[in-house]
């Protein structure tokens, strides 16, 4: 299919494919007129580099995870570079999940405070 067919699918910009090209996400095969040609593999992986990203992951980390989402079944012993990696993320978030869960107690105690003298 044609980068406006994958943009159709996926809801991704032709600029912003193009730019996941450019980073090397992407690996479209050429034809013979020298038009992209993605596959149905690519539309899987634009997914997965939309849900990692929305997760808060930047591309540089997404593009370690390319080895398994290119293959029929995921890499079942990653690199100790990757699962370090993926352990750091998760601490980063756990440490924001903490931080907002104590935003919402005390924004939630203020609340309360001021509904008192109303």
């Amino acid at each position: 299919m044609q980068i406006g067919e994958l943009s159709r699918r996926t809801g991704v910009s032709v600029r912003m494919l193009r730019y996941y090209e450019a980073e090397a996400l992407l690996r479209p095969q050429r034809r013979a007129s020298g038009y992209r040609d993605f596959s149905e593999t690519d539309v899987a992986i634009v997914a997965a580099i939309r849900k990692l990203s929305a997760a808060g992951l930047k591309l540089d980390f997404i593009r370690q995870f390319l080895p398994c989402l290119r293959s029929a079944a995921p890499i079942l012993h990653p690199c100790p570079a990757l699962m370090a990696a993926m352990e750091e993320r998760l601490q980063a978030l756990d440490g924001q999940i903490a931080a907002f869960q104590e935003s919402r107690a005390l924004l939630s105690q203020y609340h309360a405070q001021m509904r008192e003298h109303v």
